[in-house]
């Protein structure tokens, strides 16, 4: 009997230890570690603070289901990956051995790179429910004395889509109260042009987003380096194409909520072994998610390593969509259990993108097949039906978290999309 720990319960480590205890059966055991009692549903934070979302509507608690599933679920912190050793090392000073290890972890939110940056700091994130719960207190203390918005994300960030749709929930919002009038709000990017989103563009989301903000009356600079941030007011860089100094801005706002860049958590980017982290501590995979190094650890999700789509004036990452995502989930569960039948993995995740983000009452969405360029498939698309797809897929995905279903959400959701199914806003 193998033992296969996941580490991480987030939007692929739930997912993975599904698939993998299905894929694997009774045959072999699947142990989930996670930091955190629940699963939350990291989509839909935008929506908490403006109150269209309660954070305990986004969490699900694991150990019941995961106990339903023959899942084994610790709730520890993990301290230390020890590959060497063929062991997770968790903070009480216990330890998990592995035959196979799957990194689902997450980013760690880099908020220190920046002075001022985050929950601790002078902005709201909307990363983590946790986050987006404390968000939600400042937006209420901001409508009792509403003023200038600066929304967006910071160098080096690799997640474009909840700034933007952020963004236009908040200005929805505003419009709603017939207070939009006495908010300036102003976007900063640090990607070369609105709608490039980490990926170049797809289809036509630069004009998209640039008319979205046009028509709401919001400003924006791009090439963005925010220096540092105090009480009120943004410090921010605008280089020019070749990445030097264009213009200085001094950004004031009554409310603010910057994405952070990310980097591979203390657990495994500290880990003092070659070839298992990149620089910046994201795992190292190959085509089957597999480490190089390390044969029996593989990854998965926001925690790997993937290059910049291409070079841009400053740093902008690549993003790992939940459709890309729930792609490394099944090939990894393929793969392992191919290498547990005396097999080489055979198996390749497709890496393509998808996403839908709202803006409150509309809109956008975009496909890439895959996600680097060159695509089979470029497609973008806008309107309502964005807002009420958004909803029914957090209450599909939710529903089938809680039953323990192994299920591909997201291509369901693409075969609703491209028309094959009638989408339904329930």
């Amino acid at each position: 009997m193998a033992r296969i720990v996941i580490l991480g319960a987030g939007i692929g480590g739930v997912p993975m230890a599904y698939e993998m205890k299905e894929t694997v059966g009774k045959h072999h055991e699947v142990i989930v570690i996670s930091d955190s009692p629940t699963f939350h549903f990291v989509p839909s934070n935008p929506w908490v603070p403006t109150s269209y979302r309660k954070p305990e509507d986004l969490k699900i608690e694991l150990a019941p289901v995961m106990k339903k599933k023959g899942i084994e679920f610790i709730q520890k912190a993990a301290a230390k990956v020890d590959p060497l050793n063929n062991q997770v090392q968790l903070v009480d000073g216990s330890a998990v051995a592995y035959d196979f290890l799957i990194i689902a972890t997450g980013p760690r939110l880099a908020f220190d790179e920046i002075p001022g940056l985050g929950p601790d700091g002078y902005t709201s994130s909307v990363c983590h429910v946790d986050h987006a719960a404390i968000a939600a207190q400042d937006w209420d203390k901001f409508m009792e004395n509403p003023g200038p918005i600066v929304i967006g994300a910071v160098q080096g960030a690799s997640c474009y889509g909840p700034a933007y749709e952020y963004l236009m929930i908040l200005e929805t919002e505003l419009r709603k109260r017939k207070i939009r009038d006495k908010v300036p709000m102003t976007f900063v990017t640090a990607e070369p042009y609105i709608g490039h989103l980490g990926l170049g563009g797809v289809g036509d989301t630069k004009s998209m987003l640039e008319s979205a903000m046009r028509h709401r009356h919001i400003k924006w600079i791009t090439n963005a380096k925010v220096d540092k941030i105090e009480s009120g007011m943004m410090f921010v860089t605008e280089v020019d194409d070749e990445g030097k100094d264009k213009k200085k801005h001094e950004l004031p706002f009554k409310h603010s909520m910057m994405l952070p860049a990310f980097t591979g958590v203390d657990a495994v980017r500290h880990v003092d072994v070659e070839g298992l982290v990149n620089p910046r501590g994201f795992v190292l995979v190959d085509e089957h998610q597999r480490n190089l190094t390390f044969k029996n650890i593989y990854s998965i999700g926001v925690c790997i390593a993937i290059p910049p789509v291409e070079k841009t004036p400053l740093p902008v990452g690549a993003p790992k969509t939940g459709y890309m995502i729930e792609s490394m989930v099944t090939t990894t569960a393929h793969n392992i259990a191919e290498e547990l039948a005396g097999k080489a993995p055979s198996h390749h995740a497709t890496w393509n993108a998808l996403c839908l983000a709202d803006f409150g009452d509309s809109g956008v969405a975009f496909l890439a097949m895959p996600q680097i360029p060159p695509r089979n498939v470029t497609w973008s698309a806008q309107g309502k039906w964005v807002h009420t797809a958004k909803i029914a897929f957090e209450k599909y995905f939710m529903r089938k978290v809680r039953k323990g279903i192994s299920e591909p959400y997201y291509e369901k959701a693409i075969l609703k999309l491209m028309g094959v199914v009638r989408i339904k806003g329930k």
